[in-house]
């Protein structure tokens, strides 16, 4: 830690400012009520005023080795209080002895130097206080500053990792689905599953380049899950179709990184795996108040056993949205009609 009353030309004028004051303060003192010259009015006040001042700046050294983590109170108040005593006695000395030099011939003033002697100790140990009592309060409120800032990164810490590991639990469920995929078209449709496995890699690929962003443009994000949707398209052919309505400025928009890819996932499972008839994805983004609403709407089977999966990618994207923006209700799901919608709102 830096001295504080030299770290910056701020924290220097204010230390300047304040021993301006008392210099100007000692020296109406020394005139008004102790009908002194004016000559030594200002010579008295400046050599004893900067001699402390000089002083002042390396109490920090002391200050800062005496802590209140490494001695007791006891030997704390005993420490400064003999620092005190030699600090204001070689500041009357060298005070003194330089005003001697200065006014050999002007016996008054030097009577009135040596009488004064002892109340100049004494202000002297005062000022020693005020400062170190100063010094301490920096140092503290450093040490506080210090702390509330580590805490505050220590936070951001945890909540990047715990996103990291919320993205890393996406991924895996993803590429377990697409691999019983491709392990159902290997010996019945070989070209498929080549192709299939070159669209899973392209993907994957894509993916990993993006992991260490927390977000992406929408223009990215939906390349990457129609990688997904074209790697299904490959196993379940005409059983769906893709369709997409977006608005003016949203391509261009930030959403978090693997945002679509679950809710496609998710489509996919229930409404296409589950329906004999033809399931149509949709997905619309418009812009509404303040956020960017993206909403994925599939039509599904009402008779077909519903097939229970472990929510894992709903429910990561429900975490991740409330961890990002730091609000609720960020994603809503509904059925209505044989239509499933998901409705995702990005803050803006």
């Amino acid at each position: 830690m830096i001295n504080p009353f030299v770290k910056n030309v701020k924290s220097f004028s204010v230390y300047l400012i304040i021993w301006i004051f008392i210099f100007l303060l000692h020296t109406s003192i020394l005139y008004f009520v102790v009908n002194q010259s004016l000559q030594i009015c200002l010579a008295d006040s400046l050599i004893f005023n900067f001699l402390f001042l000089a002083l002042g700046l390396s109490l920090w050294y002391p200050t800062k080795f005496i802590s209140f983590e490494s001695f007791s109170v006891l030997k704390i108040i005993t420490n400064h209080i003999t620092a005190a005593f030699f600090t204001a006695g070689i500041w009357i000395f060298i005070g003194y002895w330089i005003l001697k030099q200065l006014f050999t011939n002007n016996l008054e003033y030097q009577n009135f130097l040596t009488s004064t002697l002892v109340w100049r100790f004494f202000i002297g140990m005062f000022y020693y206080f005020i400062i170190v009592a100063l010094i301490y309060i920096i140092i503290y409120y450093n040490n506080f500053q210090e702390k509330v800032l580590k805490e505050a990164e220590l936070k951001s810490l945890v909540k990047e990792a715990e996103l990291k590991s919320l993205k890393y639990q996406i991924n895996p469920h993803f590429i377990f689905n697409s691999l019983n995929s491709i392990s159902a078209l290997t010996i019945s449709e070989p070209e498929l599953a080549r192709e299939m496995t070159i669209n899973l890699s392209t993907f994957l690929r894509k993916t990993l380049s993006n992991n260490e962003n927390q977000k992406s443009k929408l223009i990215d994000e939906l390349k990457n899950a129609k990688l997904y949707l074209d790697i299904e398209k490959i196993r379940f052919g005409d059983k769906f179709t893709y369709t997409e309505n977006i608005g003016n400025g949203c391509l261009e928009m930030e959403v978090p990184n693997m945002i679509l890819q679950p809710i496609f996932e998710n489509a996919i499972k229930h409404g296409v795996y589950e329906s004999i008839e033809p399931v149509n994805i949709h997905f619309t983004c418009e812009e509404q108040l303040e956020y960017i609403k993206l909403t994925i709407t599939n039509n599904y089977d009402l008779e077909a056993v519903s097939h229970k999966g472990e929510g894992i990618g709903m429910s990561n994207i429900q975490s991740r949205l409330r961890m990002i923006y730091n609000q609720e209700n960020l994603l809503k799901f509904s059925k209505n009609d044989g239509i499933f919608t998901v409705t995702i709102f990005i803050p803006l």
